[in-house]
């Protein structure tokens, strides 16, 4: 009865919070736009973390797959409390939002555990840039089509594309981490070990660097993301949906 009350309270907290960022959300950008960028999270999140399932279960690992993530249902990648704080990002342009990460064992990949994770990291963004692609052409063909729908396409297509540019970066826990790893790992040099090693005693200092590259600068006057993700992504959505950001 204990935890029943506890989980209890825990959803009405969420509803709380949720409804304070909705009423700031539809103040702040309208109906329309919150409900597109809100949209384009879902759906970038959802095709991420599934290709991320899928690649794992073709690799050998189907732990993933016992636990039905290979699926475009939202609700089974959605972390609760990343959801929120993906929210808080959408609105105030500040922040860091995250999907419920996928389980791999990478001692069961096919190509061995750098390599096959390499994969398996890789298959989220590239999955991400083929929706955006997609979309994309609809965006260039749809061009009668109603703003509101245009509207929405377009989110989806630039929030996708944001996920995949964002987490290529080679910080841990991102997918940048485990594909620069795969790649150190085609080389037998020094280098690339000494490398290697250098990368992996990052990972427990890695979601706080990461925090403070996103929070610190922020209050700096200093975007770094924005140096690094934005013109690659400003290049992508250009090029996949012909229209300014």
């Amino acid at each position: 009865m204990k935890i029943r009350n506890q989980l209890g309270q825990q959803q009405i907290i969420w509803l709380i919070i949720g409804a304070i960022f909705l009423i700031y959300g539809v103040l702040q950008l309208g109906v329309l736009r919150l409900v597109a960028i809100i949209l384009g999270l879902l759906i970038a999140i959802t095709v991420h973390e599934a290709a991320h399932a899928w690649a794992a279960n073709q690799l050998g690992d189907p732990t993933a797959r016992y636990l039905r993530r290979i699926s475009l249902n939202p609700l089974v990648h959605l972390d609760p409390l990343g959801t929120a704080m993906m929210a808080v990002t959408a609105i105030t342009g500040m922040g860091i939002g995250w999907g419920k990460p996928v389980p791999v064992s990478v001692q069961r990949l096919r190509y061995g555990p750098r390599r096959g994770n390499a994969l398996v990291a890789l298959a989220g963004p590239t999955a991400n840039l083929l929706a955006a692609a997609i979309l994309g052409l609809g965006l260039r063909l749809g061009r009668a089509l109603p703003a509101s729908l245009l509207l929405m396409l377009g989110s989806i297509v630039y929030t996708s594309i944001v996920i995949a540019i964002f987490n290529l970066l080679p910080l841990p826990p991102l997918d940048g981490h485990s594909v620069l790893l795969g790649l150190l790992s085609l080389s037998q040099s020094r280098w690339a070990w000494q490398a290697s090693q250098f990368i992996i005693s990052l990972q427990r200092q890695g979601p706080m660097l990461l925090i403070l590259l996103i929070i610190v600068p922020q209050f700096l006057g200093i975007n770094i993301l924005g140096w690094l993700i934005g013109p690659p992504t400003l290049f992508l959505y250009n090029a996949l949906a012909g229209l300014g950001a």
